[in-house]
């Protein structure tokens, strides 16, 4: 078995890897920054020398989200560098996001950029773009609606993806030998923005109605000609209304 570390192993998907991966028998060490093993902060580099010793892959999924990608580039360097003086490392697993190379988002630049830096590093390298989590939509839509309406743009098609079947296929990429870009992985559906707030609304008993609003910017109109969408790779299992369905049963039971 290997020893592997996983950034971001403490967030929505990277603790879900790192579940998957001691259940496998492997050595996991998942870096944060209030750990009491391995404290890291990638933004400073602080700590990686001894999370890295001795570790041959590295699964990447740290990422400053809420920053739009700020800091993530320097991050990389400083896990980039550490795996040269570690000497051991075989295979950085990266997780990215289908259309980095052709929506102008600037967290999709960030991601876009951070691929770039890891296939310029020498090391081997492992890089798997999916669609967006279900998880997202459905932040998106809970934010939306706070308000009377629940305002979303138009003309966008999403691709949803279960989180767990992403954890599943990097669980499975942590491997010595890198593979390089692999196929991309997407959703099993494919649907507009509004109807998929409808359908997280309706499981989750809040009948409220959805506006669809246009948009202006380039971020926009790549969305809307599809740039985020896969199809031709529609890998996951899990609908969108099936995840909300269970995510309005968990609701229900914690209440």
């Amino acid at each position: 078995m290997s020893t592997i570390l996983v950034t971001g192993g403490t967030g929505t998907l990277g603790v879900l890897v790192v579940d998957r991966l001691r259940n496998a028998g492997h050595e996991v060490r998942a870096l944060s920054r209030h750990s009491p093993q391995y404290p890291v902060d990638l933004s400073e580099g602080s700590g990686l020398d001894a999370a890295m010793a001795g570790a041959e892959v590295v699964v990447h999924c740290a990422s400053n989200t809420r920053g739009g990608g700020k800091g993530d580039d320097t991050a990389t360097r400083h896990l980039i560098d550490a795996a040269r003086r570690a000497g051991t490392v075989t295979n950085i697993v990266y997780i990215s996001i289908v259309g980095v190379d052709v929506v102008p988002l600037g967290y999709y630049r960030t991601k876009l950029r951070v691929e770039r830096l890891l296939e310029a590093s020498g090391l081997g390298l492992t890089i798997l773009r999916t669609t967006q989590f279900h998880d997202l939509v459905a932040q998106l839509v809970d934010t939306a609606a706070k308000l009377p309406l629940v305002p979303v743009p138009s003309g966008v098609r999403v691709q949803p993806i279960a989180v767990g079947e992403v954890a599943d296929r990097l669980a499975e990429l942590a491997v010595p030998t890198p593979s390089g870009r692999v196929p991309d992985m997407g959703g099993p559906e494919i649907h507009t923005l509004p109807d998929l707030a409808r359908t997280y609304l309706t499981a989750t008993g809040r009948h409220r109605r959805v506006i669809p609003l246009p948009l202006a910017g380039k971020a926009y109109a790549g969305f809307k000609r599809g740039g985020n969408l896969t199809p031709s790779h529609a890998v996951g299992r899990k609908t969108f209304a099936e995840f909300a369905s269970s995510a309005a049963s968990a609701a229900r039971r914690g209440r």
